[in-house]
């Protein structure tokens, strides 16, 4: 069972969402309506959709969006809310990587998909392939395909760090403290973090593992999967990509 399968829930889930800001939502919204090339009634796929802080609002702006994600409180979440406002939009608790093809959709059948929140970078190489060749497969020939990471190797390698720690604010009650150390491990590409989380009294921990892909080795699996990529970013305003920026978009078309 991979890593991520127990790994949100408790303090972790809390602290992710408490760390995610509206701006940022929004700035990852214009760039999502922006480079996706979709239009209302549209199906849109989000992998590791979380509780659906893109979904949700791209369900309101009249998109048919289906939203796939490992955690089980964060699905019921966002089935409460969609159910709520009545929108379109499938919440499925469930690993995209294994679940049934049934349960997502026809082939061929989405406008456009995303994989936002640094998620892209939880498979090894025969996985990865993996992931990418379900993703086209989904999609209509054009349709586009958005991930972001953090951890290519061109922005986590120039300045990796052992350790590091930061408060999260939360509300309501105390900041959440959030402790990092990490390994590296060179012959598999892997960062192993040990992972603290600590409120008011309460410390849990996990480990999460990601893996470091050059882009050159990206853009290699998007082609083999058959998605060509057709920008890669280095801001989410969609400046072009520079060796150091923070983070990457990579955005895909189905060949």
């Amino acid at each position: 069972m991979a890593w991520y399968h127990n790994f949100f829930h408790g303090l972790p889930q809390d602290a992710w969402k408490a760390a995610q800001s509206e701006e940022q939502t929004q700035l990852d919204l214009e760039l999502l309506v922006e480079s996706l090339d979709f239009g209302p009634d549209d199906r849109l796929l989000d992998v590791f959709c979380g509780y659906g802080r893109h979904a949700l609002p791209l369900a309101r702006m009249g998109a048919r969006v289906i939203g796939v994600d490992i955690s089980v409180d964060y699905i019921a979440e966002l089935e409460a809310t969609s159910r709520k406002e009545r929108l379109p939009l499938v919440a499925i608790a469930d690993d995209f990587l294994t679940m049934p093809e049934a349960g997502i959709g026809a082939k061929a059948s989405f406008d456009a998909a995303y994989c936002l929140g640094n998620s892209f970078s939880f498979f090894p190489r025969s996985d990865m392939l993996a992931f990418l060749t379900r993703i086209a497969g989904l999609l209509k020939p054009g349709g586009r395909f958005l991930a972001h990471s953090e951890m290519v190797a061109e922005s986590v390698l120039p300045d990796y760090q052992v350790r590091n720690w930061q408060p999260i604010e939360s509300d309501p009650g105390e900041p959440i403290l959030f402790l990092v150390e990490n390994e590296y491990f060179p012959l598999y590409s892997r960062i192993d973090s040990h992972l603290t989380y600590v409120k008011a009294g309460e410390v849990q921990t996990r480990t999460a593992q990601h893996y470091v892909y050059t882009l050159a080795e990206l853009a290699y699996l998007f082609a083999e999967a058959g998605l060509a990529v057709l920008d890669c970013y280095g801001t989410v305003e969609g400046d072009p990509y520079a060796l150091g920026d923070e983070a990457v978009w990579l955005l895909a078309e189905r060949m």
